[in-house]
């Protein structure tokens, strides 16, 4: 080592304790902190021509640097909680017992729907399960979208009070 690259240690080992203490305060944790102050001391090493002159303004401003990159980049990553928080979100995925009960309703409507009259029941079908709009389907069964509209309200009024009364049981 020269005795340019040992003033530099000496300069980086006699602040090390108040730039440990600055970087903590900024980034919040004593290991982020060691490992920028680590990288402090790499970057006053490689450049030290530039700090020639002013080892400690230059060190200071390294260091300064490190923690505002350090702190920029801290924004754009997600703390432990926050992957914690995320990774604890329930599980909506229904379970067996909702799946049986959900069969079975979708059984019941099927059996209602067959109790509808002839053109409510394909109105509904068309227009609920085909997902058709109202006016193709009035001119596939040669009437006036009102009466596609009215039958419809009917059909599904139909079903949804029988359901209601079915589960009421």
């Amino acid at each position: 080592m020269s005795t340019h690259d040992d003033e530099l240690l000496a300069s980086f080992l006699r602040n090390r304790s108040r730039i440990q203490r600055y970087l903590t305060s900024r980034t919040g944790s004593r290991q982020d902190a060691e490992d920028l102050a680590q990288e402090a001391w790499i970057k006053l090493a490689r450049n030290g021509a530039a700090a020639a002159n002013a080892p400690l303004a230059y060190l200071n401003r390294i260091v300064r640097t490190l923690a505002i990159d350090h702190s920029r980049s801290g924004a754009r990553q997600m703390s432990s909680k926050a992957v914690m928080d995320l990774l604890s979100v329930p599980d909506d995925t229904p379970g067996p017992a909702q799946i049986a009960e959900d069969r079975d309703q979708v059984r019941l409507l099927s059996r209602i729907v067959e109790d509808l009259p002839e053109r409510q029941r394909r109105i509904l079908i068309m227009a609920r399960l085909e997902q058709r709009p109202q006016s193709d389907i009035a001119a596939e069964l040669g009437v006036s979208v009102r009466t596609v509209e009215y039958d419809l309200r009917r059909a599904l009024e139909y079903c949804s009070e029988r359901i209601a009364r079915i589960n009421r049981r």
